[in-house]
């Protein structure tokens, strides 16, 4: 794989995986593609995961997440929140790429062996894959307390596809490393 600077690697994944988002929730309905799913593994190359799906966290989810409360909130029928939720992330909520941060982040039930495992390993690799463009990044990984933002946004989005979802979830945040973090082919 090809070596890029920081800023363009961190551009580059983010445009793309906006681009991956708007596909799915446009044309999708929804369904997460592979290369929001990326392959898991210990430093090591151990594979921890063969897919796990991902968040890409706005660097203000405030606005978005009030609005996946309310929605979800407001209706007891599941299927007009969602609705709603994906009318809202095919609008234009991945339009502007520099508009989030570089914090990923995955959702586990209560209690899961895999989160356990990743956290007590403080870094894992994240292989992503789709169309020809493949990204490898180091992150470290943490879990995300209680009252903490990011944990909320994702909660209140993964609900609008897992209504069951509940408060006890384990959220964890993987920051990638952009030093060591390689793309294939070089972004042009």
């Amino acid at each position: 794989m090809k070596r890029l600077s920081n800023s363009e690697l961190k551009s580059s994944f983010l445009a793309w995986q906006c681009r991956l988002r708007q596909m799915a929730m446009r044309d999708h309905g929804g369904t997460p593609m592979p290369g929001f799913r990326p392959r898991v593994s210990s430093l090591k190359g151990e594979i921890l995961m063969p897919e796990m799906t991902i968040l890409l966290m706005p660097e203000q989810p405030e606005e978005s997440t009030a609005f996946f409360k309310f929605q979800l909130q407001k209706t007891n029928d599941h299927r007009q929140a969602f609705e709603a939720g994906l009318k809202y992330l095919a609008a234009d909520f991945y339009q502007l790429p520099e508009l989030f941060s570089d914090e990923i982040t995955a959702v586990f039930a209560k209690g899961s062996s895999l989160a356990e495992r990743m956290i007590k390993l403080k870094m894992v690799l994240l292989d992503f894959d789709q169309y020809a463009q493949r990204y490898r990044m180091a992150c470290a990984v943490k879990r995300l307390k209680a009252r903490d933002i990011s944990r909320e946004a994702s909660l209140w989005h993964n609900r609008l596809f897992n209504p069951n979802l509940g408060n006890d979830a384990e959220v964890l945040s993987f920051r990638p490393n952009w030093k060591s973090a390689m793309a294939e082919p070089w972004p042009g």
